[in-house]
């Protein structure tokens, strides 16, 4: 479209939109969340463990959540414990060397722990991690 100035000139509109801000802010955002994305835990509430030793994670995973109701989670869905198994191997796409990683509530009892446990190995799952929190040592460096 163009159009006349009050000195006689004629200029056109600029139809173009400059979208290199845009691009940057939604790379910006993208690094954001893919820093960010393997640091979120399940949403289910539970006070672990603590030791010494903690290994961070860092590679694709699925989660086993015990609460102190003793309801096993699959990532944030409910589970039976006799569907554990099968549920678990699904998400795996029948990988039996894929890790599990069991997220337990210390106020959960020995055997309900078992209980998980034996469950999985039953279905063949053999890579099965424990997660706790790292102890707070007082002193040391």
């Amino acid at each position: 479209m163009a159009f006349t100035t009050p000195k006689g000139t004629t200029q056109t509109s600029m139809s173009d939109i400059n979208v290199t801000p845009f691009v940057d802010v939604m790379l910006v955002l993208l690094v954001i969340f893919m820093v960010t994305a393997p640091l979120l835990e399940s949403g289910i509430e539970v006070d672990l463990p603590k030791t010494k030793t903690v290994k961070v994670i860092s590679e694709e995973r699925v989660v086993v959540t015990i609460d102190k109701r003793q309801t096993i989670y699959v990532g944030n869905d409910p589970v039976n414990i006799h569907q554990l198994g099968d549920v678990i191997r699904k998400r795996l796409k029948n990988s039996e060397k894929a890790p599990v990683f069991i997220r337990c509530d210390q106020a959960v009892s020995f055997g309900a722990f078992a209980q998980v446990i034996d469950a999985l190995k039953q279905a063949n799952l053999t890579n099965i991690n424990i997660v706790t929190e790292p102890l707070n040592t007082k002193g040391s460096t």
